[in-house]
C-alpha cells in the first residue's frame, strides 16, 4: 500500500511539472490578446462624446405641470422640455405691472401739477423713483415667469428623466438628462510618444465595437497636458454625420502613418 502511494504521488509530481513548463494553459496574462496576440502599435482605444450635452436644471422651487419627452425622444430647439406651476409668480408679476401702472399715472399728474407751479420739484422726483421702482419688480417677476419654463437648447433626445410629472423640486435640481447625438467627437488617449507624428487635420480610422464598420476619422486637437502616470496624450477627432452613432460608444483608433 505504502508502495502505491508513493506510486501516485511520483505521477502527480511529473504532471504538474508538465503543466508548469508549459506556458498558456490557464495563465490570465498569457491569455490576453495584449501579450498573446500582440498589440498593434499604431491603435488606440477611443470614446464617443457629444459636443452638445447638458444636465438641465431647476432655475427656481416649484411643482412640475409638464414634463413632454420621454427617455430615447428627439426635441428641436426651443421645444419646452418642462414646464413649473407658475400661478404664484404669474400673480406677482401682474400686480407689479398694476402698480407700476399706477405709478406712471402718478408721474403724468405730478409733472401737469409741476407745470402750473402747484407742486415742486420734489414730489415729481419722487413719483418718478416710483415709477423706476415698479418697472424693476416687474423685471425681477418677469424673469421667474419665464424660468418657469425649461426651454431646448439644442436640438437632442431625452437620456434620461431625473424626474417626474407633478413632483415639487427645489431650485438647482437636476431635470433632465439631454444629448445631441449628431455632434460626435472621438477621445482618444494615445501614447505620448505619438505627439511628434500626429497634427491637426490628419486622418484615421475608428471602428466602433457596436457596429464593426470603420469611419474616417480627422484629429481636431491635442490635448494640452501629458498624464504623469500612463504617459497618455489626449486626442479629439471629428467625424463626419453618420447615422446609427450614439455617444458613449467605443472602440478602436488605426493610424496607418505609425506602422
Amino acid at each position: 500500500m505504502q508502495r502505491f502511494r508513493g506510486w501516485v504521488f511520483g505521477l502527480t509530481f511529473i504532471t504538474c511539472a508538465v503543466q508548469a513548463q508549459t506556458p498558456g494553459l490557464g495563465d490570465p496574462l498569457l491569455d490576453s490578446p495584449a501579450v498573446g496576440a500582440g498589440a498593434a502599435s499604431s491603435e488606440a482605444r477611443g470614446v464617443l462624446r457629444a459636443r452638445d450635452q447638458a444636465v438641465l436644471a431647476s432655475e427656481l422651487s416649484g411643482r412640475i405641470v409638464e414634463l413632454p419627452f420621454s427617455e430615447g425622444e428627439s426635441f428641436k430647439k426651443g421645444d419646452v422640455l418642462a414646464r413649473f406651476d407658475c400661478s404664484a409668480y404669474q400673480a406677482q408679476l401682474n400686480a407689479a405691472q398694476a402698480a407700476g401702472r399706477g405709478a406712471g399715472e402718478e408721474l403724468a399728474h405730478n409733472k401737469q401739477l409741476a407745470a402750473l407751479n402747484s407742486v415742486g420739484r420734489f414730489e415729481v422726483a419722487r413719483a418718478e423713483a416710483k415709477v423706476s421702482e415698479a418697472q424693476a419688480q416687474s423685471q425681477v417677476y418677469q424673469v421667474q415667469v419665464k424660468r418657469c419654463s425649461v426651454i431646448a437648447p439644442f436640438d437632442g433626445q431625452v437620456v434620461e428623466r431625473k424626474v417626474k410629472r407633478y413632483e415639487s423640486v427645489p431650485a438647482g435640481a437636476p431635470l433632465l438628462d439631454v444629448v445631441d447625438n449628431r455632434t460626435l467627437e472621438i477621445h482618444l488617449l494615445v501614447p505620448s510618444r505619438w505627439m511628434a507624428k500626429l497634427k491637426p487635420g490628419q486622418t484615421f480610422s475608428f471602428i466602433p465595437d457596436e457596429t464593426g464598420q470603420p469611419i474616417e476619422a480627422t484629429v481636431k486637437r491635442l490635448g494640452a497636458r501629458i498624464d504623469e502616470g500612463s504617459q497618455t496624450l489626449l486626442l479629439v477627432a471629428s467625424l463626419p454625420e453618420a447615422k446609427g452613432l450614439l455617444a458613449g460608444m467605443s472602440g478602436t483608433a488605426h493610424f496607418p502613418e505609425l506602422d
